[in-house]
């Protein structure tokens, strides 16, 4: 973890969900890790990595609760490293997350997650019990991250989300592609994530030395390592983004740009679990999503965007991203109440109950 890595004041606020009406124990608390309490107060704020993983820390000590008692149960201290030694053992990604979610539930008793294979996709559902919407967005969103964040660490390598919803809507964030893919819907009455089955099938690399490791300083693994806005992967995702297809460095280029070897470059990107290859390809999907979220090109002009030579090669790839043909996916947004949501930066969650779900 660098001096320049951040995360967004947001996480901050769900962590610090059950000390709102204790505002002086919240107040203390940030402020001895470093972080000015003023900052809740700008919606955009960012702060410091190595603040927020000790905040994290400090948090579940005070609360003796490892999901911020954001659930009527909650995990007690403990719970977390005893889920992950079952999950070190399992073989597969897919028997680690089936296990992980069967352990949750063994604590949690507001959430329940569940996973759906459909083909060569897989979604992890959310259902909640939660009656307050913001503390239903914060829980179900932790819940998530948490998952996402193990199976990253499980494998060594980042998960590429292609479709989040949000239940409850919240302000949009920087990090959100970071976090949550090209295809985030807020407010569409349902939570989940869906991403490739594929890696599903990848092996569990770590072991015990390495979970010993891991659960010292859980907050970066999970959070931050992986999905990480000041990090070396999102600053190439940002350099590609603002270019067009045609316009793209080879990795060698990128290398003397940052003043060091094409292999010294390859490695580092590595380390945040991704490879230059797996950028651009979601470069190219972020920018076919937000292509068709416009409706202004054409499905063939959308596919020449992202860097497809025919629109039966883009018609494939979207099939296999999202198990839709891109014509279909339009005219599902488009009959969407909430298809814009994830361009919105609404104040105050709303109301789940009086959103209907995406059809």
């Amino acid at each position: 973890m660098r001096d320049s890595d951040t995360v967004a004041v947001y996480f901050l606020e769900a962590m610090l969900h059950a000390l709102r009406e204790r505002p002086d124990v919240r107040d203390a608390h940030l402020r001895a890790v470093g972080i000015d309490p003023q900052l809740l107060e700008q919606p955009q704020a960012r702060v410091p990595a190595k603040a927020f993983a000790q905040l994290w820390l400090a948090l579940i000590e005070l609360l003796d609760d490892e999901f911020f008692c954001l659930d009527s149960h909650g995990m007690p201290l403990g719970s977390f490293a005893l889920i992950c030694r079952g999950l070190i053992q399992e073989p597969n990604l897919e028997k680690a997350l089936r296990q992980c979610m069967g352990g949750f539930g063994l604590f949690l008793r507001d959430l329940r997650g569940s996973l759906t294979l459909r083909g060569g996709r897989a979604v992890i559902s959310v259902q909640s019990s939660i009656a307050d919407p913001l503390t239903r967005v914060y829980a179900e969103e932790t819940y998530l991250v948490l998952m996402i964040g193990l199976l990253c660490w499980l494998a060594g390598r980042r998960i590429a989300i292609d479709r989040t919803e949000l239940a409850v809507s919240r302000p949009a964030q920087d990090d959100d592609l970071l976090l949550w893919g090209p295809d985030l819907r807020l407010g569409s009455g349902r939570t989940e994530v869906e991403f490739d089955s594929a890696y599903l099938r990848l092996p569990v690399v770590q072991d015990l030395p390495a979970l010993k490791t891991f659960l010292r300083s859980a907050p970066q693994g999970l959070v931050i390592r992986f999905r990480n806005q000041n990090g070396l992967v999102a600053e190439v995702y940002r350099h590609l983004r603002a270019r067009r297809y045609g316009q793209w460095p080879t990795l060698a280029a990128l290398a003397q740009v940052q003043g060091v070897s094409a292999s010294t470059f390859r490695r580092q990107l590595e380390r945040e679990g991704r490879s230059y290859q797996q950028i651009k390809d979601e470069v190219r999907r972020a920018m076919a999503f937000e292509h068709l979220r416009e409706g202004v090109l054409s499905i063939a002009e959308v596919a020449e965007q992202a860097g497809f030579q025919e629109p039966s090669a883009f018609h494939r790839a979207f099939k296999k991203w999202t198990g839709h043909s891109p014509g279909s996916y339009r005219v599902r947004l488009a009959s969407s109440p909430v298809a814009d949501r994830s361009t919105t930066r609404p104040e105050q969650p709303v109301n789940p109950a009086a959103v209907p779900p995406v059809p």
